[in-house]
């Protein structure tokens, strides 16, 4: 298998005038295979979102991007604004997390999914039509004709995930970012979407980001995952070796916080305390403030991942 897309030591500092610098997220690895899905894990605030933005280059001007995070041949964060304009929604498509605030309310459906083909293809508006209609068919949305005319507002929340996933998957890019796609629906249009993602995946051989705090859906959904924590990746490994040999002391508090329906045990048991500020980490391992397991060694010495 070929890779897609590898972040290489990518790290953001944030940089606002008369203040010091803040490193958010620290020298974060990992790669993605032709095929292949990536889940990105970790509870909200961790970095998950950041790390994503700054290879996309959708970060603003207080943030500085350094490492690498190459697609193909291609190191996105050496490309220019007018280039990434381009591999974005062509050959990289992001879907985010709350479909409500992602389609613009003054436009109809029809012009939203048209402007994606305008943008990237050569198309006249007859094609653009026909290919619209054929993404709304292929998301199973029913009366395409009808569902062009209409207004974000006149839809459902689970029919406008849906239609995102489609405007993203319309062009056969060759890696989709999920950004928390399911958070907002409830759990069975949650189903349907990552069904459908799927079953697109397969169909293109499209790679796959799935940025999550949900278990289940890596579980059901990736073949790899990456444990974030505080901006640094803590434990990387195959969806089986880290759910069925977890080493890091915050993946196993992530598994012990689940509820099991085949325990007595009547009260859920939360890891302590709150993830540290990003702009004030402590020092040694970032997670030494919250781990039963820690002793003055860790509030020294970063461990090694």
């Amino acid at each position: 298998m070929s890779t897609v897309i590898r972040a290489e030591d990518l790290c953001v500092t944030l940089k606002i005038p008369r203040r010091p610098e803040k490193e958010l997220v620290r020298h974060v690895n990992f790669e993605v295979q032709r095929g292949e899905c990536l889940g990105i894990l970790g509870e909200s605030g961790s970095g998950k979102s950041m790390s994503i933005k700054a290879m996309l280059g959708l970060l603003d001007k207080n943030f500085s991007v350094s490492g690498h995070a190459w697609f193909g041949e291609k190191d996105l964060l050496k490309e220019s604004g007018e280039s990434m304009r381009k591999i974005r929604g062509s050959e990289i498509a992001v879907v985010l997390q709350n479909p409500m605030t992602c389609f613009d309310p003054l436009y109809r459906i029809g012009s939203q999914i048209g402007e994606t083909f305008a943008t990237h293809t050569d198309w006249n508006a007859n094609e653009i039509r026909e290919k619209s209609l054929e993404t709304l068919e292929r998301m199973r949305i029913r009366n395409p004709e009808e569902t062009l005319q209409k207004y974000p507002h006149q839809l459902s929340g689970g029919m406008l995930q849906r239609i995102m996933i489609g405007i993203a998957m319309a062009l056969k890019p060759a890696l989709l970012i999920a950004d928390e796609p399911t958070t907002a629906l409830d759990v069975t249009i949650q189903a349907q979407v990552l069904e459908m993602m799927q079953d697109l995946k397969q169909k293109f051989n499209t790679s796959m980001l799935l940025i999550t705090h949900d278990l289940g859906v890596v579980a059901q959904n990736c073949d790899m995952v990456a444990v974030i924590y505080a901006g640094q990746i803590v434990e990387y490994g195959s969806v089986l070796d880290v759910f069925k040999h977890m080493h890091h002391p915050y993946t196993v508090g992530l598994f012990d916080s689940i509820p099991q329906i085949d325990s007595a045990v009547t009260r859920l048991k939360p890891i302590p305390g709150l993830m540290p500020d990003p702009t004030d980490l402590p020092e040694g391992c970032n997670f030494s403030t919250r781990c039963p397991y820690a002793d003055e060694k860790c509030k020294a010495n970063e461990p090694e991942l």
